[in-house]
Order: structure tokens, then sequence, then C-alpha cells
């Protein structure tokens, strides 16, 4: 069922977004190539929740498409050389590599500013102000970017981070469009997204930890970039720090969470359930 729907949403929100990508502009190969991979969790998210909460995906679609450009562009950004450095990004060359600097940072500019012309849509409805200010809030300073920007310090830093400091971290890196994408759902339907909420926190941190396994179990071929860099870089993760096997347990405590947080709905979001059960099963 999670398989099914996942599939269904992803190709759903791509083609809305590369329809939103004009043809004829210099930056219209690069952007599609930039937004034409990947697993589509966030748009997932946003539209298995609106599903839960009586929204249909004519509505959906939208801010589904608009939270894989912010994620897309997030991508683009993190690759470059004064960031991660990464030559490959799902099995492909990142931009950069395959245009150049100065088309990777313009594509990453404009693949967020298109994230709001989606969510502005008409067919959004009434609930397009409130998503508008929430994902700006997930994206930006308190957000997604105040998390790269915590990881980029702590590649200088005197000394490595805790425990408390990465959580904090990957909370805003990882963990913030997480969250927007579940909550978004009830917001669409003008509903209380606290359960929504409690589940994504507890997906997102589950989702990095997963991440972290994978830069040490992981094969490059199935995860589709370089593993292992952070123990190349004496980076501390959540399994330098817990441990290999304690981190797998942790993130397995997580999805119970995750899917316990669920209880107010019922049986409904058992494919919110696989979800959570996914991202931690994952290769890549």
């Amino acid at each position: 069922m999670f398989a099914e729907r996942l599939t269904e949403t992803r190709a759903l929100a791509r083609a809305c977004l590369h329809g939103a990508i004009r043809d004829g502009g210099v930056l219209a190969e690069p952007m599609r190539y930039a937004t034409g991979g990947g697993k589509g969790l966030r748009g997932f998210l946003v539209m298995e929740s609106a599903r839960l909460h009586g929204v249909g995906d004519a509505r959906s679609v939208w801010p589904a498409a608009a939270i894989e450009a912010i994620h897309a562009y997030s991508l683009v950004h993190d690759d470059l050389p004064c960031m991660d450095n990464d030559d490959l990004r799902r099995g492909l060359p990142t931009v950069h590599k395959k245009w150049d600097e100065a088309t990777a940072v313009l594509v990453g500019d404009a693949l967020q500013s298109l994230a709001f012309e989606l969510i502005t849509n008409d067919a959004v409805g009434d609930a397009r102000v409130g998503l508008v200010a929430t994902l700006a809030r997930a994206a930006g300073q308190v957000g997604m970017v105040h998390g790269q920007a915590l990881d980029i310090a702590a590649e200088t830093a005197a000394d490595p981070l805790t425990l408390d400091e990465i959580t904090t971290l990957q909370a805003g890196k990882t963990g913030a469009l997480i969250r927007w994408s579940a909550e978004a759902g009830a917001l669409l339907a003008g509903l209380d997204p606290k359960p929504m909420r409690d589940y994504a926190a507890a997906l997102g941190l589950a989702f990095q930890i997963a991440d972290d396994i994978l830069d040490v179990e992981g094969d490059a071929r199935a995860v589709g970039k370089a593993v292992g860099k952070d123990a190349d870089a004496g980076k501390a993760t959540f399994v330098s720090l817990l441990g290999l096997q304690a981190a797998k347990t942790r993130a397995t405590e997580l999805v119970e969470q995750a899917c316990d947080a669920l209880a107010p709905y019922g049986e409904d979001p058992e494919t919110l359930r696989e979800a959570a059960r996914f991202v931690i099963q994952r290769d890549r």
C-alpha cells in the first residue's frame, strides 16, 4: 500500500512541479534535472496527510510539488564545493558538476522561488497564507537553513558536537521540512496538526539516524552518492556517539513513537505507519 501510494504521489507532484518550470528558459533543463529523481517522501507526506484529513489530491499536489522544489534546492546548494562538495547525487553528477557552480546556485534560487509560486495556486484555497508562512519558517533561518549553518560550523569547531547538539542540528536540517510536510494536510483542512507534528518529529529523527547508518553500512551504488564521508571527516554523528547497534535501536524506537502518534486516527493512517517503517529499512 505504501509503495503504491508513494509511486502515485511522486508522479503527481513531479508532473505538477515540472509543469510549472517554464520551457525555453536557460534554467529549465537543469531545474528539471535537479528535480527528476529521489524518493518523493516529502511530497508523499503532504498528500497522504491531506487524504487523512479529507483533502483530495487536486488540492494537495500543489504544496507537495512545492516541498519537493524546496528539498531539491537544498540538495543542489548542499552539494556545492563551498558546502558538502559532492560529485554525485542519486547516482548522477551533481548540478554543479554537470553544468557549473553559478548554474547550480541559480537553479537552487529558482526552485526556492518556484516553491512559493506553486503553493499560492488558486487550487490550494484559503490555506495558502498559512502554508506559505509555515513553509518559510521551516525552510529558513530557524529551520532547514539554520540546521545547515550549524552543520557547517561544526566542521571547524574545536570539539565534536554532543548528542543533544546533533539532535538540534538535524531537527532543523532534515526534520523541519519533514515536519512541515506531515502537518500540511491538517493545515489544508483547517484542523489541528499536533498529531502529525508528533509523528513527523519522531519520523524526521529516525530518517537522519538511518542516513548516518547508511553512511557507515550503505553501498555507494545503492545510496547514489559517496559513503563514509562523515567518518573520514571525523564528524560526530548518531552512529559515532551511540554506536552502530544503539543507533539502530534508537531509530526503531522512534519509528514506534511515530506510529503511536497516529493513534487518534485509528486504522486509517496505515500507509503513514508503513512510511515510518520504510525510513529505517531503505538502502538509499
